[in-house]
């Protein structure tokens, strides 16, 4: 397996700027890459180059049809079916990214709340 690389600067200030301030949003890191959060579950993402984002099964199938775009998969045989990633014409047009950001929050938001799972304690074991 190659390593993956950094998104480029221009991508991840972008990301940034485009998110905003939105209350909504907890921005972290996974994997090394920004990503936003809504109640424990991703909205969106960077990997490498890539710019993903999770939509409910309608909006995937209208970018499917508008832009040909497939299932995420950061690795082959690794899809995470409910992410896309945006293609360079939503990311170079402000308002139709703007639209599928808003449409990935709207998702995002509707799922419920992921809980941090509870760690394993290590059991000590005295000879």
């Amino acid at each position: 397996m190659s390593k993956w690389k950094k998104s480029s600067k221009q991508l991840v200030e972008a990301f940034y700027s485009t998110l905003g301030e939105n209350p909504l949003l907890d921005l972290r890191k996974m994997f090394g890459y920004p990503c936003a959060f809504i109640r424990g579950n991703m909205c969106t993402g960077l990997h490498e180059e890539n710019w993903i984002i999770r939509l409910s099964e309608e909006d995937r199938s209208e970018m499917r049809k508008k832009y040909s775009v497939a299932p995420f998969a950061p690795m082959e045989g690794r899809v995470m079916r409910e992410y896309v990633a945006i293609p360079e014409e939503v990311k170079r047009n402000p308002d139709l990214l703007h639209e599928w950001i808003e449409k990935s929050i709207a998702f995002t938001s509707s799922l419920p709340e992921k809980l941090p799972k509870k760690r394993k304690s290590k059991i000590s074991i005295k000879k």
